[in-house]
């Protein structure tokens, strides 16, 4: 069969990397791809947001499934036009990508169905959003409710970082119309983990469990990014808090949605707040987490394909699936100044030594092609993923290969995986 993914970023060179080792394909292309991806697909220059050249590529090569990495493509109706034009897709329509592309419309959708998650109000007006933080006192979250690429939240320690917050989002609108509404949250301590399970809009199929890393600093300090690093499996959720994450947050979450008229289909990530044992919804996205992806990706052995035509088709009656014993971690290297501003074009050196060392995969992230040679191309640039026989021994693995790679102000964490150890 031919598939085409749709990204150009570490998520999809990572699905590009599982999909790729299926026996029911053929031909992989993916859409527009990067230097890394471009060793196992066929890279098409088309951007993941140009709904109309991809839909004529996959009519025109006959695309047998398409999969959606990013967001984005995901709010703008990807799905529904693929659909409409009798084209199998993997991913939740543009009804369903409300879940991440409205924060106010993921939170109602909790409110209505008693799915646990901080308590919150949605402003469209500043005065009566800083009014609201008044009141509530801090900490506190304040959110820009559209797409923000991971960076849309500012987590508040004083009622003035929060008001700077509103101004930075809705006055200064930083982050253009994602910011015109703001949901402002319940300060929730904890532990935060990521769930996933793929789903048909009526059937569940849990992934294992893994955790992110948001700050951009060592200890989780400094601003939040699109994610530092990642492991898999995370030992705070345990195999009972795994089956009450399903009972009282995947499952009402499916069916609300069915409910509402908006069934889901595709992958649904949960981001999650531990504390006492018990899990709280931070946020919902509509896709794989990216650096998430990676270590899950490397981790499991059970062929991908099946499952994401399944989901497509709406025939997901697999209940489970096989994953290797070994723990993954991700350490992201990033271009220096990120999140902020950080320069372009450096050349990155040591790629071949990593890639030599046994049980390693460097996921390209933001790279590209110059006069031949990889540089950098965006914040998050490479994602270097270990397997190792227990959590330690993957972190060691990863950081092995992230000691032989580097480029002009080249930044990571030091740290990934060090609450696993904790445990």
């Amino acid at each position: 069969m031919k598939i085409l993914v749709v990204g150009g970023g570490g998520r999809e060179h990572a699905l590009v990397w599982k999909i790729s080792q299926s026996p029911l394909v053929d031909t992989l292309y993916c859409a527009p791809g990067n230097p890394g991806i471009a060793e196992l697909a066929e890279c098409v220059l088309i951007g993941a947001d140009e709904i109309d050249a991809l839909l004529d590529f996959a009519v025109n090569e006959k695309i047998d499934l398409t999969v959606v990495g990013p967001e984005v493509p995901l709010t703008m109706g990807i799905v529904d036009r693929f659909q409409a034009a009798g084209l199998e897709i993997f991913g939740p329509n543009q009804a369903a990508a409300q879940i991440e592309g409205s924060k106010k419309f993921s939170k109602d959708l909790m409110a209505k169905y008693h799915i646990p998650t901080a308590a919150y109000g949605s402003f469209t007006d500043r005065d009566a959003a800083v009014a609201y933080i008044r009141e509530q006192g801090a900490p506190i979250v304040v959110k820009a409710d559209g797409l923000a690429a991971g960076k849309g939240v500012i987590v508040a320690m004083t009622v003035e970082e929060a008001v700077a917050g509103i101004d930075e989002i809705m006055v200064d609108a930083v982050f253009g119309a994602a910011g015109a509404q703001v949901v402002i949250e319940e300060f929730m301590a904890g532990e935060e983990a990521s769930f996933f399970a793929f789903t048909d809009g009526k059937n569940i199929l849990p992934l294992a469990s893994s955790q992110d890393h948001k700050r951009i600093f060592d200890n989780d300090e400094g601003p939040n990014t699109g994610g530092m690093g990642a492991y898999s499996p995370a030992p705070v959720v345990t195999d009972a808090l795994a089956r009450d994450i399903i009972e009282t947050i995947v499952r009402p979450t499916i069916d609300g949605m069915a409910a509402d008229g908006c069934p889901y289909s595709g992958i649904l990530y949960v981001g999650l707040m531990i504390a006492d044992g018990k899990a709280r919804v931070v946020e919902f996205n509509a896709r794989f987490g990216d650096p998430e992806a990676q270590p899950l990706l490397m981790r499991m052995k059970s062929d991908i394909v099946p499952v994401l035509q399944a989901c497509a088709r709406g025939e997901l009656t697999q209940t489970s699936l096989e994953w290797h014993d070994k723990a993954a971690v991700c350490v992201v290297m990033a271009s220096g100044g990120y999140p902020a501003a950080f320069e372009k074009g450096l050349e990155i050196s040591g790629l071949d030594a990593a890639e030599a060392i046994e049980d390693l995969m460097v996921f390209h992230a933001g790279t590209a092609l110059k006069d031949d040679k990889v540089v950098n191309n965006g914040g998050r640039v490479l994602g270097v993923t270990g397997l190792g026989t227990t959590v330690a021994a993957a972190i060691d693995k990863a950081y092995a290969g992230v000691k032989v790679i580097t480029w002009p102000g080249v930044q990571f964490r030091n740290d990934i995986g060090k609450k696993a150890l904790g445990r």
